[in-house]
Parts: structure tokens; C-alpha cells; sequence
């Protein structure tokens, strides 16, 4: 019998979306015998509760900081647990969207263009707006520099810039990038294989928190994509480049934008959602993967310092 702990819930903007993960998982492990599952949230019992059930593996289904940055990684480390998903570094590298943006330039991976904003006291609004006419153009993306799921994201024209850049004062520092239009393409990553891509058409104006977590905004999931063998060689190459650069292990989603025949990365997530609707579950289904199966390809990948 293996012990399996699960982590789900936790404390970011997408506690939602992982414990709806883990009711997936859960489902699914529930159909294999061999497996005995405990459900915790990384609360502060955590460790205690960690210590008493002696898990064979911790399967890490947290979301956004606190659960992907390389911090409750760093305690499974200190416990020697054998986790899924990437390390600390690997983690916290990934989820910083302007260090791991660094990390795709200097290795000669196409990104947007994009500058950090740190808010302070004072707001210059036209002195931003003009840095973004010079450097970058209208439209901009906006977007905290360490949340996931979307979470805080707006394509910002310019009459609509100040009323958007307000609304993200809470966070501190924010990446403010050129906005590339074109199509949306997501590549995956299983261990050292490249499982494959997917084309998403949202309803909405880009695949935000909505119409990724929501079946009423019915975007459309295209696989298998309508591309040339030499580009779809070349997404998964890049996918790949990126998960190695990283260090990453077990499973990583890159989501691209494919515009004028290039592949812009506009980052690398490190714990993909599994749920009915997650982009990672599907691809496998059409590489022939069960659900079940894919679960236990992550849980293998597991380990400790690595």
C-alpha cells in the first residue's frame, strides 16, 4: 500500500482551482486499490500532520505562491519527503515571471518585450504611458509578476491604462509587456517526453481566469493543431528548452503565442491544473494517456534534491 499525501487549498489566489485538482486526483487514485490518500492543506499543523502520516510521496497540488514558488518545497526538502512537481529553485525561478523571462532571453528564446513596474507612493501615470509609446506600443499586458491561473491579468489599450493599473496597486511590482496577437498555443512537458500541444480560442478577450476554470466561457480546445510538422517540432522544442533550462521535473505547461510564423514564450507553469478543463489531461488523452496514468508518470518523477 503506497501512503500518498495530498496538498490542496492552500493560500493564494487559486485556492479554488487546486482543491478542484485534487478532487480530480482524488477521483482517480480512488479507482486504484494500492493507494491509501490523505487530503491535508498546508495550514499550521501542517508539518505534525505530515510527520504522523509518514506518506510514501507528498503529490504537490498547490497553486500560486506558497504552493509553486519554492516555499512549501523547501519544507518538504527539511522533512526529506519525496514530493512531485519541481524543486525550490525550479520553482521559484518559474513562477517570477521577470527572473525566468531573463532566463528565456539570455538562452535565445523569443518573449515579449516588457519592463517591471514597482509601485511607490506616487504614480506617475504619464511618464509610464510614455516610457510604454517609446519601448513598447499599445496595446500592453499587465500582469503581478508572481501569480498564476491569470490571476490579475489586463490587455490594456491606452484610454483604458490608468483605470487597469490602478487595479493592480496590491501587488507591488508588476511586468508590464509588449501584447502579442496571434494564436494562443500551450505545450507540455512529462518528465524528459514531449507530450504534445494544444490550441486554445477563447470567446473572451485572451485566456484569462474565466475561460480557463469556466465551461460557460466555452473557449474552444483544438487538438490536434492545425500547424506545419516544422513548427510543431519547433513549439515542443522550445517547450523543452525552457522545462530544462528551469530544471523543472514531472509535468510543465508553456504557453505561447504564436504570431507572424514566431513562438513568443510568455512563461512556464510548473504545476498545471488537473482538472476536467486543465489543458495538461487533455493532451494526454489524445497522446492515448489515461488520467490515471498520467498521475502516476508525475508521482514517479517524484523526489527529494533534485
Amino acid at each position: 500500500m503506497h501512503k500518498i499525501l495530498i496538498l490542496a487549498g492552500g493560500y493564494s489566489n487559486e485556492r479554488e482551482i487546486s482543491l478542484i485538482t485534487a478532487k480530480s486526483v482524488i477521483k482517480e487514485l480512488k479507482k486504484v486499490s494500492k493507494y491509501k490518500i490523505l487530503l491535508i492543506e498546508p495550514d499550521g499543523n501542517f508539518v505534525n500532520k505530515l510527520r504522523k502520516y509518514k506518506p510514501s510521496l507528498v503529490l504537490n497540488l498547490l497553486h500560486g505562491r506558497y504552493g509553486e514558488d519554492g516555499y512549501i518545497q523547501s519544507i518538504l526538502e527539511s522533512e526529506k519527503i519525496k514530493y512531485t512537481h519541481s524543486g525550490v529553485l525550479s520553482s521559484s525561478l518559474a513562477i517570477d515571471k521577470e527572473i525566468s523571462k531573463k532566463i528565456f532571453i539570455r538562452n535565445n528564446i523569443l518573449t515579449p518585450p516588457y519592463f517591471k513596474l514597482t509601485f511607490n507612493n506616487i504614480i506617475n501615470h504619464k511618464k509610464i504611458i510614455k516610457k510604454i509609446e517609446q519601448k513598447l506600443k499599445f496595446p500592453v499586458v499587465l500582469k503581478p509578476i508572481n501569480e498564476g491561473s491569470s490571476v490579475g491579468i489586463y490587455i490594456s489599450k491606452k484610454k483604458n491604462f490608468s483605470q487597469n493599473l490602478m487595479k493592480l496597486q496590491k501587488f507591488k511590482e508588476i511586468l508590464i509587456e509588449k501584447y502579442i496577437p496571434g494564436r494562443e498555443i500551450q505545450a507540455a512537458i512529462l518528465g524528459n517526453k514531449k507530450l504534445g500541444i494544444i490550441e486554445l480560442r477563447p470567446r473572451r478577450k485572451f485566456y484569462d481566469y474565466k475561460a480557463k476554470y469556466s465551461a460557460s466561457a466555452k473557449t474552444e480546445h483544438i487538438i490536434p493543431v492545425n500547424i506545419s510538422n516544422k513548427n510543431f517540432k519547433k513549439v515542443n522544442s522550445i517547450a523543452m528548452k525552457a522545462h530544462k533550462l528551469l530544471k523543472c521535473r514531472g509535468v510543465s505547461r508553456s504557453d505561447f503565442r504564436f504570431y507572424n510564423n514566431k513562438f513568443y514564450l510568455l512563461e512556464l507553469n510548473t504545476q498545471p491544473g488537473m482538472t476536467s478543463l486543465s489543458l495538461v489531461p487533455e493532451i494526454a488523452r489524445y497522446k492515448k494517456i489515461s488520467f490515471i496514468n498520467l498521475i502516476e508518470e508525475i508521482m514517479k518523477d517524484a523526489s527529494i534534491n533534485k
